[in-house]
């Protein structure tokens, strides 16, 4: 049985078409079956201005490519923003309340474009070892679920994730 996961990227990664040609390049790395892409700017973005807006989604499952919406909406990027890669030292922030990506320190042109996972993943459809090496980095990337509120308010948050970290810790409490 094919592993979809493996198969949606590769068709992804090597039938794609930029979908914003100025502003970003997907930087293809080993094979497809690695998830080693990653995507850099092409010019600058100084700190607190949108990289890009959240256009062109589409509802979707829970799973690698997607990111969530809501408490349990999950949507389908359609752009290059979908190569964008965890970091524990993002350099953007997936702002899904605002619909835009937020540059959280001045980009330069070359630089990756990372956000943090967890920021808007509670739950993550494909857990991964993080090999940011991060003072922060929190090693195993499986949502903000797995997350204690101390780790998780060094990062800008979705507002659904402070909202289900919040029942979280009351439940405890």
């Amino acid at each position: 049985m094919p592993n979809t996961v493996v198969d949606t990227y590769s068709m992804n990664i090597n039938t794609h078409k930029p979908s914003h040609p100025k502003d970003f390049q997907v930087i293809r790395q080993g094979n497809p079956d690695s998830f080693s892409s990653k995507l850099v700017a092409m010019r600058a973005y100084p700190k607190g201005s949108v990289v890009a807006p959240l256009n062109g989604l589409t509802a979707g499952e829970k799973r690698y490519t997607s990111v969530q919406l809501s408490e349990n909406k999950h949507i389908e990027l359609n752009s290059d923003l979908v190569f964008m890669n965890h970091s524990c030292d993002p350099s953007t922030h997936m702002d899904v309340d605002q619909a835009a990506v937020i540059a959280l320190r001045d980009i330069a042109a070359g630089d990756e474009l990372t956000f943090f996972y967890p920021s808007t993943e509670w739950d993550m459809a494909q857990p991964f070892s993080c090999w940011c090496k991060s003072k922060k980095c929190v090693s195993t990337v499986n949502g903000a679920k797995y997350l204690s509120t101390e780790v998780l308010n060094q990062f800008p948050l979705s507002n659904h994730i402070k909202k289900l970290a919040k029942e979280r810790d009351s439940v405890k409490a």
